[in-house]
């Protein structure tokens, strides 16, 4: 028994030192960007040292508040939170009518809009450029450079990862629950809304998570379908790279901020994600 017992916390002190130094290695990036933010030019250029005693707050202040950062990442905000609203009720009622109607050829019709997510970005690039720079450039049909342009643009990876991602889920839920619903008198969007959302929570909440990240981090249809008034703080932070150098004290301390709305959105779904996994993944 004290064999057993000492191979067993043995085994735990190694996991425990295992995954403690896979977490430090993880996180040393973020702490030397956070160094190199904190820092003037003049130090940046000294030797390397793994301490900071000064802060040197210009970094983000200026960029921030004197700059179009601000603007830059309040771009982002509104276009992956609208990106995310979108991709998830359509997901939704997609993965609703594929779950629960016979349609001709639903599985090709699953395997179809999966390829859309398997096809490289570059593939999209040049025919949306054309779209939204000539057909879609007149009157109220404006797409380039507009919040709304990429938000649709966006779709074209992240809803098909929705559907499939969602699609487990609502096939786990029971039909009998949608037929009890009928017999109440609910509709099928009062359905969709009472019945399939509560229970797929956890799903929807981790397919909201990485939609919106995904959104978040995109850069090349960023860079491409937009130029000034919806520019995004992942195109922005290449513009502190210049013909005379590169600030790289501020495009840390921009790249820290630019970190901070992932981590926040992260911390609020992290009870659903493993839920939201493996929901639907085992099934009788």
């Amino acid at each position: 028994m004290k064999g057993s017992k000492s191979r067993r916390n043995l085994s735990q002190a190694l996991n425990y030192i295992v995954w403690t130094a896979l977490t430090l290695i993880t996180l040393f990036p973020i702490y030397w960007m956070f160094l190199v933010s904190a820092r003037t030019r003049v130090e940046l250029f000294d030797k390397p040292k793994l301490y900071q005693t000064s802060f040197y707050a210009e970094n983000f202040i200026r960029p921030l508040f004197r700059d179009v950062y601000g603007r830059y990442l309040l771009n982002s905000l509104i276009i992956s939170t609208g990106n995310t609203l979108l991709v998830v009720v359509l997901a939704v009622m997609a993965t609703y009518a594929l779950s629960r109607y016979r349609i001709p050829g639903d599985q090709n019709i699953f395997f179809w809009t999966i390829t859309n997510r398997m096809a490289p970005p570059a593939a999209f690039m040049l025919p949306l450029f054309l779209l939204y720079s000539r057909f879609f450039r007149i009157g109220p049909w404006q797409l380039f450079d507009t919040h709304i342009g990429l938000i649709l643009a966006y779709c074209v990876f992240n809803l098909p990862f929705a559907i499939w991602l969602l699609k487990g889920i609502v096939d786990g839920i029971p039909v009998d629950l949608d037929d009890a619903a009928m017999v109440d008198g609910a509709s099928v969007f009062q359905i969709i809304w009472r019945v399939i959302v509560p229970l797929a929570a956890p799903g929807i909440a981790i397919t909201a998570l990485l939609s919106w990240i995904f959104a978040w981090n995109e850069f090349l249809f960023a860079a491409t379908l937009t130029s000034v008034r919806a520019r995004t703080i992942t195109t922005g932070l290449s513009e502190f790279v210049t013909v005379v150098g590169t600030n790289w004290g501020e495009m840390a301390a921009m790249a820290l901020i630019a970190l901070t709305p992932a981590l926040l959105f992260l911390w609020l779904v992290q009870r659903y994600i493993v839920v939201g996994l493996t929901f639907g993944a085992v099934r009788e």
